[in-house]
């Protein structure tokens, strides 16, 4: 251990600007020796805690173990950043060892008896505590709880067989849809995240259809990275243990610690979405046919052609030109990648006052990775890095993370990872009006994550309830497109023009288009999650095969009354969120939160929009708090109301 402790990076202050990762320094074989090691620290500084002869308190017990994991989180928080966004074959193996290793440790802890005993009787009597205090123990508590600390012995082994299981499982799933978004790269020379932009601009029917097929059907191939059942089991396996914690499915438990609380109250927020999104777009397939019916008249298609799921990105351009007098070639030039980042750090220095500076002396783990400092007056914020282009090596879709999280006396390390297109030796990354939204969406992730103030990690920053946290990236693309953020980004690649007013306009205008596709694939996702994990064991039992898994696609997707022409924006097979990440039973937590947001939003449009005395109330009342607060409780401090659920409606143009 002495050799190791010399060689091994993890094991060793860095000397490094901001005290960022020197990535160069690590090597893949430093990280199972450090995760072993932190995992053997957690392990002693836990047993310290129940050996401790003084009666539990909040210092000796809770404080303690908020303490006991930091070469463990100092690692993984590394590693598992690297795997989701420059991941490789010797990773993946990496990542398959280190979550072997992890998740045994972490039951270890939370269904130890006698250190649950010492968290309970501090639990029992908090009069003493802070509020921050108090919801950082309530936290702890209910971890211990939802992993089966009062389970019988014989149960307690279960469940600790079913999180080793869904660990690798999920792991699995994530792995397989990386292969196959590169396969599908490979057989169409699109893209993942370049697809909508493919089929919006491809004139080629049959091309459109190709690679709709091939998209949709991503981990539906009967090959080595099929996971229709890998998605069985992981359902099962989750199930099985909501079962032994006395739940009647795995959406009730899931759900049990959510704002929502219970699956009938998710189901009744989504169903007047899905109701009014279909009426939307109904409406705007039969415009769409009409464009076609032209197109036909022409000869460029056959008699009696229909609207089909993969002419939508197409005609649905057609219709927005013929209805704004806009497409996304009048509008990408303004949007390069570059200035897009410019505005998002404008919006974020004009409406909260902070400093976003470029950090050259910030190692990064990839050469287009680009850091930067955020300083609040001469105060640290925190160290951002830009991960914003596609690769083989990244995982589809984009989110924020962690290399480091805020805690007392410690400033976050925080990354946005997109998969916006990268330049070509002609142009500069050029993004679409939604790709800027995601820019932003993202960047207002990190603002929550720069604006914690919280004393304790486990509740700082983002670590707030799932369907609360997207209230503040949602949030922070109201800022995308006010005509004063426009005028410090939105230029030209190729002249430095500034975008025109009209083309602004005609922007705003076409925000609510489309609605019916957008929020109806949103919602859609969204049900069929839920209805996934609202299934019995006995429901279950009943699924053996990939067909039985379509069916019930199908048949979810009749009972919402989704149209034929929209399928929802993760079908099971390629929905990450749900099997191999966080989100599952809370996708619609997207929804949910923009709800919130919304809300929220309508005090700075009747205060001002750059009211900075507002905005700084919403950063004191939100950003700053972390989970140091129930949602509600800041929410309604802010807004003085409950939450309109019919603001979502009339936002996106739907009633």
């Amino acid at each position: 251990m002495i050799t190791a402790c010399n060689t091994n990076i993890f094991f060793q202050e860095w000397n490094t600007p901001f005290g960022t990762p020197p990535f160069s320094k690590i090597s893949e074989a430093d990280y199972i020796p450090a995760v072993k090691e932190g995992i053997r620290q957690q392990k002693e500084a836990v047993e310290a805690i129940k050996a401790c002869p003084d009666a539990p308190t909040f210092e000796n017990t809770i404080a303690a173990y908020e303490k006991s994991g930091e070469l463990l989180a100092k690692v993984v928080g590394v590693f598992y950043n690297i795997s989701e966004s420059d991941s490789s074959p010797s990773i993946q193996a990496l990542e398959e060892e280190i979550t072997a290793l992890i998740t045994p440790a972490s039951d270890e802890i939370f269904m130890d008896p006698d250190f649950f005993a010492r968290v309970k009787a501090v639990h029992d009597d908090m009069s003493s505590l802070d509020r921050e205090q108090q919801m950082l123990v309530n936290k702890l508590y209910e971890t211990f709880e939802r992993n089966g600390v009062a389970l019988a012995p014989e149960a307690q082994a279960r469940f600790k067989e079913i999180n080793a299981s869904l660990a690798a499982l999920q792991q699995k799933f994530g792995n397989n849809l990386l292969a196959e978004n590169n396969a599908f790269k490979a057989a169409t020379g699109v893209t993942v995240s370049a697809y909508p932009a493919y089929m919006t601009s491809c004139k080629d029917r049959d091309a459109r259809e190709k690679a709709f097929r091939a998209y949709s059907s991503r981990g539906n191939n009967g090959n080595e990275n099929d996971n229709n059942l890998l998605c069985l089991e992981i359902l099962k396996l989750r199930t099985e243990q909501a079962d032994l914690l006395g739940y009647p499915n795995a959406a009730s438990f899931l759900l049990s610690n959510k704002m929502a609380g219970d699956p009938v109250a998710v189901d009744n927020f989504l169903k007047p979405i899905m109701d009014a999104s279909m009426a939307k777009a109904r409406e705007d397939v039969a415009a769409m046919q009409e464009i076609m019916d032209a197109d036909i008249a022409a000869g460029l298609l056959p008699e009696g052609s229909k609207i089909e799921p993969w002419d939508w990105f197409y005609y649905a351009e057609k219709l927005r030109t013929l209805r704004f007098d806009l497409d996304e070639s009048l509008t990408k030039p303004y949007f390069s990648a570059d200035s897009v980042l410019k505005g998002v750090f404008a919006a974020a220095e004009k409406v909260y006052g902070i400093r976003v500076v470029p950090a050259p002396e910030v190692e990064v783990y990839n050469p287009v990775v680009k850091p930067f400092a955020l300083y609040d007056g001469d105060n640290l914020l925190g160290i951002f890095y830009a991960d914003y282009f596609s690769r083989e090596s990244k995982r589809g879709g984009a989110w924020m993370n962690n290399f480091r999280e805020q805690q007392e006396g410690v400033r976050p390390i925080i990354v946005n990872v997109c998969n916006f297109p990268p330049a070509t030796d002609e142009v500069p990354s050029l993004l679409t009006v939604d790709e800027v939204q995601t820019a932003f969406h993202e960047f207002g992730h990190a603002l929550h994550g720069f604006f914690s103030q919280c004393r304790y990690v486990d509740i700082s920053g983002t670590s707030v309830k799932r369907d609360f946290v997207e209230m503040f990236s949602q949030f922070n693309e109201n800022w995308a497109f006010q005509k004063e953020i426009l005028s410090l980004y939105a230029r030209d690649y190729r002249s430095g023009e500034l975008i025109p007013s009209e083309l602004v306009e005609k922007i705003k205008a076409s925000l609510k288009f489309n609605q019916g596709f957008t929020t109806g694939e949103l919602c859609a996702a969204s049900i069929l999650d839920l209805k996934w994990h609202m299934l019995s064991a006995e429901e279950l039992a009943s699924f053996t095969d990939a067909e039985s898994i379509r069916a019930f696609e199908q048949k979810v997707c009749a009972e919402m009354g989704l149209i034929d022409e929209i399928i929802p924006r993760y079908r099971s097979t390629y929905f990450n969120h749900v099997f191999g990440g966080g989100y599952a039973c809370g996708y619609y937590g997207y929804l949910w939160s923009e709800v919130l947001d919304l809300n929220a939003f309508e005090r700075f449009e009747r205060e001002g929009i750059f009211n900075q005395a507002l905005a700084r109330e919403f950063r004191c009342t939100f950003l700053e708090k972390g989970g140091s607060e129930e949602p509600m409780t800041l929410f309604r401090s802010f807004c003085g109301s409950e939450p309109d659920p019919g603001s979502i409606l009339r936002s996106r143009g739907l009633i």
